[in-house]
């Protein structure tokens, strides 16, 4: 089984990568969503989030996503420890999806495959690119976030060009490419003979 990472900065549009491998029959795990399901599900993680944060990080037993955000985003060191909670229950997730799965390639679309390190873990990575004016005006409709927020938020994450050096599965994202075909092109690369 090859395991491809499917990865790109916010806006990029890997969930629309992903979403067109799926039609195509390939299994996806989204790990952004996984994420969310842990810290909403798991009880372990729920009760060390609450350790670190304090009981403002849930509240009426709902995760409190706005108040964890403004505080890992003010303080690298909770980000870390927040990271390090979530990251290894959301392998753990991905390895039993894996295990499930009868398929020649599964695919895992992950927003920061490149900066934790987790890119190693896999056989391929497919980066997908984007103008950042595109990124910007598709997450302001997207979130309802102002420019600043957004600009705030693409600045925690690698540039694609730094990304770009560590793959060479790229897709442009760009509104002028078919994303169809060269999905089709990175399919005849990876794809077992």
């Amino acid at each position: 089984m090859l395991l491809i990472g499917i990865t790109g900065g916010i806006g990029s549009g890997k969930s629309l990568v992903a979403k067109i491998l799926e039609t195509l029959k390939y299994p996806v795990f989204y790990s952004d969503s996984e994420a969310k399901n842990i810290v909403r599900s798991n009880d372990e993680v729920q009760n060390e989030i609450i350790r670190i944060f304090g009981p403002e990080a849930y509240l009426q037993g709902e995760y409190n996503r706005p108040f964890v955000a403004e505080k890992v985003f003010a303080n690298q060191e909770l980000l870390t420890q927040l990271n390090q909670l979530i990251h290894p229950a959301v392998r753990a997730a991905f390895d039993e999806f894996c295990d499930k799965s009868k398929a020649e390639i599964v695919f895992n679309e992950a927003a920061i495959l490149f900066e934790t390190g987790t890119y190693k873990s896999f056989d391929a990575v497919i980066l997908v690119c984007s103008p950042e004016k595109l990124r910007v005006e598709r997450l302001m409709k997207r979130d309802n976030a102002s420019k600043e927020e957004i600009q705030a938020r693409m600045n925690k994450q690698w540039s694609d060009d730094k990304k770009k050096k560590l793959t060479n599965l790229i897709i442009e994202n760009d509104e002028k490419s078919s994303i169809l075909e060269q999905i089709h092109e990175i399919l005849t690369i990876i794809r077992p003979r």
